[in-house]
């Protein structure tokens, strides 16, 4: 028997008034919501909560001032002075937490954007032509590359290539970038007679490029080059390149003046400008 049970017995009013009140229940805590998003580095060993992001990071320890942060295809890294501690980490990928969200979205959609870029090179693979999809066929009894069109409708339908099922993927990839290419010249050729004529210049010579961020260039003496990853657009699209190239061997600026002169051949060009932006084209690497 307690005292307070000695208490109750005797005085039962005063025992209630001297026992301690039980403690009131604590609510639990409301759980966080989970992140939305989650970005991870192969080599993370931290993870912090930004925004409605999940960031898994790698932390580098080094002779350093102050600490740094890099974001690449791998993810977040993190480099941090020996003596600088864990919570003025946390504070410091807080204050900076909009630009790493930002350019980790960046890199998880060029990711996104390669990958969808990517073709497995074999049989029955696809890829833009001319603004339409077009299936490879691997056929011996055909010598180098042969278009084959749609009989109903007379628009391509599959390009048959001279190489046996077993052919290694670089055979096929090479095969068919060298088409593609020879198919890019011929139908610029045609473009630019055509709107040589219409804008009233002369074409002197017609290269093929592989430049990474240029379509076309073109020069005073009236050299022309074209990007051969052109010919997966469709002619609209190639129309306009070809044009804007052209329009400069009058004007060779992006004044008002130049842009009239493309107006004047190509009236909707704002429309087919616009699809040249972010579009995802075979990889050849």
């Amino acid at each position: 028997m307690s005292l307070f049970d000695v208490i109750d017995a005797a005085f039962p009013s005063l025992g209630q008034r001297l026992r301690p009140a039980s403690p009131a229940p604590v609510p639990p805590r409301p759980a966080l919501p989970p992140a939305s998003v989650s970005h991870a580095h192969p080599q993370a060993d931290r993870e912090i909560r930004l925004g409605d992001c999940r960031v898994a990071y790698r932390l580098r320890r080094a002779r350093r001032k102050s600490i740094g942060f890099v974001v690449s295809a791998d993810g977040l890294t993190v480099s941090a002075p020996r003596w600088v501690g864990q919570g003025d980490i946390d504070q410091a990928l807080q204050a900076k937490s909009g630009w790493i969200l930002r350019k980790l979205t960046e890199q998880r959609e060029r990711h996104q954007h390669l990958e969808a870029a990517r073709i497995d090179w074999r049989d029955g693979a696809q890829l833009p032509f001319l603004g339409a999809t077009l299936a490879l066929r691997l056929d011996t009894a055909v010598v180098g590359a042969h278009l084959q069109h749609d009989p109903a409708q007379g628009v391509p339908r599959c390009l048959r290539v001279g190489l046996a099922q077993g052919a290694a993927p670089t055979q096929i990839r090479d095969v068919v970038q060298s088409w593609l290419q020879q198919e890019a010249l011929r139908h610029f050729e045609g473009r630019c007679a055509h709107f040589a004529e219409r804008l009233g210049v002369s074409v002197r010579r017609l290269r093929l490029s592989a430049a990474q961020t240029r379509w076309g260039s073109a020069s005073a003496d009236g050299s022309i080059r074209l990007n051969w990853r052109l010919i997966h657009f469709s002619p609209a699209v190639i129309d306009y390149v070809v044009a804007h190239e052209l329009a400069h061997l009058r004007e060779m600026n992006h004044s008002p003046a130049f842009w009239e002169v493309v107006r004047s051949v190509i009236p909707d060009l704002d429309a087919r400008r616009a699809a040249l932006k972010s579009p995802v084209l075979p990889l050849f690497d």
